[in-house]
């Protein structure tokens, strides 16, 4: 799965941008903790993906990472659809809120740490 590429809808690269020029408070806090190569993969922020954008993306080992705030309180059904055709691409998820995030980002980041962990041993 490493590197594979995910078609996406073009017309999302300029609004990819703009969300990357306004990250939220807790996905900056997340960004200055996974880029460059901190974790010891290489994560890119606001990633479209087929007529999505995600917040972060690891192309190394398909993960997405996606900080959930208050306007996914009312969209579970959307986020799952979202999730879901992502996912039959062999993209795996971690999410998390943001309340998470302020609040226990040491247990985020260890999650974060597992998972690539484990991705790595896989033969």
């Amino acid at each position: 799965m490493a590197n594979k590429i995910i078609p996406y809808n073009r017309k999302l690269k300029i609004r990819a941008r703009e969300l990357r020029k306004n990250m939220t408070p807790a996905e900056i806090l997340v960004w200055k903790n996974i880029r460059k190569k901190s974790l010891g993969v290489e994560f890119h922020r606001q990633v479209p993906m087929l007529n999505y954008i995600v917040d972060f993306y690891c192309h190394e080992i398909g993960l997405v990472l996606e900080i959930d705030g208050k306007i996914h309180e009312d969209n579970f059904l959307e986020d799952a659809k979202r999730q879901g055709e992502i996912e039959k691409y062999g993209v795996s998820f971690l999410r998390f809120t943001n309340a998470q995030v302020f609040t226990d980002f040491d247990a985020i980041k260890m999650e974060i740490r597992n998972y690539i962990n484990e991705f790595n041993q896989i033969p």
